[in-house]
């Protein structure tokens, strides 16, 4: 909660005449130096989130009092700072009391914390400016990701400005975490996504974004991040997609970020029933085939590579039919952009049929049983999509498919047992 007197000042004797160094370094007004033990427990009982610098003299506390400085300006109000010389000869019992040990020769400073008149535990965090202020602000909260010296390539994003700052300037492929601290889901996914950084560095950029706080409503809302950890993928300042595989492992995420060549074998050269269209052969191919169900996919997608074998199984069925119902294609968006930015793919797989050429949305589907269910019978969907479309006036834009099949499945259920997608 916020500090009772947040003013705080420098408890010094009046003759006490400050060093040089100390003066010119400015050190803030906001830090308390305290040589009484009365002066601390009072300090402590009016306070309730106190961090306190114990120096072995006042030149070892020179870097530390210029860091926290900056740090006092920025949790005015939330905590308070301060100081005490071990060095000098009232201060030295008031260590003593408080269980400070400064003797070992390497040990020149130490930083300790109280919450709610208590020792709480000593810094023993970051020394930097935002994991100070982060550890003042949530005393309790989990460390900064930048914080874990394993996460040093990948680009810690603090703001909008940064955020925006970076799509501007970046020329090479960029993948963003949108995370939560508390996110367990995260956490899981955070060493794999560092261990890519480092190896994709240089090709690839990978960035993290904690936008938990009400701040980010506007990126949230832009890139549709309904949920915990959100990947996406930008190329020149555009967004593409995102990457929802999150039981992937740092050589998935490489491959959601490689160009083509950077991939396992492609779904098109393992054969089998499914046609493969590109950005040069879709139209034509939807021309010459009354009846077609595309999936679009990325190769590192992990709802496409369990939907696979399914959709694979359904196009066999279809191609021994002696009066086919039709074909099943499948689109790598990741490859072929034209398509994927002409009809608003940014999840996957994402399923679109097409009837004499012309664009229809699908529900739901996720066994070879529910496609075949749906070429069969795709004239009955369709007059009941086209029904559904007269009595509401068409919408422009596009609505993705629900991120969990329960979801999609509850969707189905209140638009009448069909997941309807606006024509986009």
């Amino acid at each position: 909660g916020p500090e009772a007197g947040t003013h705080g000042c420098w408890l010094l004797d009046p003759q006490v005449v400050l060093p040089s160094w100390l003066s010119s370094a400015k050190v803030s007004s906001l830090i308390e130096r305290i040589s009484d033990p009365k002066d601390l427990k009072k300090l402590l009982r009016t306070r309730n989130n106190v961090l306190v610098l114990y120096s072995k003299s006042e030149a070892a506390a020179e870097n530390h009092l210029r860091l926290l400085s900056t740090v006092a300006q920025v949790v005015k109000g939330q905590g308070t700072i301060c100081w005490v010389d071990c060095g000098d000869a009232e201060s030295r019992k008031l260590c003593k009391k408080m269980k400070v040990d400064l003797s070992p020769k390497d040990k020149k400073v130490e930083l300790f914390h109280y919450q709610d008149g208590a020792f709480h535990t000593e810094y023993n965090r970051a020394v930097t400016f935002k994991s100070i202020v982060a550890f003042l602000k949530d005393p309790k909260g989990p460390p900064l990701w930048e914080e874990d010296p394993g996460a040093k390539d990948v680009v810690h994003l603090d703001s909008e400005k940064d955020f925006r700052r970076l799509l501007k300037k970046e020329e090479k492929p960029l993948l963003i975490m949108f995370y939560a601290p508390w996110c367990s889901m995260c956490k899981r996914m955070m060493p794999h996504f560092q261990k890519a950084a480092t190896q994709l560095r240089g090709h690839t950029v990978l960035a993290g974004m904690n936008v938990y706080s009400s701040e980010f409503e506007n990126i949230k809302e832009e890139y549709s991040v309904r949920g915990f950890p959100t990947i996406c993928y930008f190329e020149k300042g555009r967004f593409l997609f995102q990457y929802d595989n999150y039981g992937s492992t740092a050589e998935d995420i490489g491959g959601a970020s490689a160009g083509p060549e950077g991939r396992r074998t492609p779904w098109a050269d393992e054969g089998g029933s499914v046609y493969h269209l590109t950005d040069e052969d879709f139209d034509q191919f939807v021309k010459e085939h009354s009846s077609v169900l595309v999936m679009f996919h990325a190769p590192w997608c992990g709802h496409c590579k369990k939907m696979k074998p399914e959709f694979e199984k359904a196009a066999e069925a279809l191609h021994g039919e002696a009066d086919s119902s039709g074909v099943l294609a499948a689109v790598d968006a990741t490859v072929n952009k034209a398509l994927a930015e002409r009809f608003h793919i940014s999840e996957f797989p994402t399923l679109k049929y097409f009837k004499n050429g012309e664009k229809y949305a699908v529900p739901v589907l996720r066994t070879k049983k529910k496609f075949l269910e749906w070429m069969q019978n795709s004239s009955g969907h369709l007059e009941g999509i086209l029904q559904v479309e007269c009595e509401q006036p068409m919408v422009r834009g596009w609505r993705t498919e629900a991120r969990h099949p329960e979801a999609g499945r509850a969707d189905s259920a209140r638009q009448g047992g069909w997941h309807l997608q606006a024509g986009a």
